[in-house]
């Protein structure tokens, strides 16, 4: 197997970001859907990336950084997901459920892919 994928879907996580003062001090619950394209040479934790450790730079990322664009959160994800070695490209989507309600949506979302 040369190329396959890993995807991660409702990871979640609370931070602080958002345009208006309030959304930054105040926790708001944040889920993750990450989608990364891995080389792999063989049947082996060692020969891929340990997904345990995407979903942890994921979380952490939301968890330790404040941003004003709910995209520029989604570009840090993807960052965070990409520097691990054997990923090809890393797409990283961002819910931001509060968002979403209060505006009358299912979802509000953005997405990031780097490559």
């Amino acid at each position: 197997m040369e190329n396959a994928r890993i995807v991660l879907s409702g990871l979640r996580a609370t931070g602080r970001h958002g345009a208006s003062p309030g959304e930054q001090l105040q926790p708001q619950e944040f889920v993750i859907d990450v989608d990364v394209s891995i080389d792999v040479a063989e049947d082996s934790l060692d020969a891929t990336v340990d997904y345990r450790e995407i979903a942890r730079a994921a979380t952490e990322t939301v968890e330790s950084t404040s941003f004003e664009l709910l995209e520029t959160l989604a570009d840090a994800v993807a960052r965070a997901v990409y520097q691990y070695s054997g990923i090809g490209r890393a797409t990283v989507v961002v819910h931001k459920p509060g968002a979403a309600s209060s505006i009358g949506a299912d979802d509000v979302t953005a997405e990031a892919t780097i490559s």
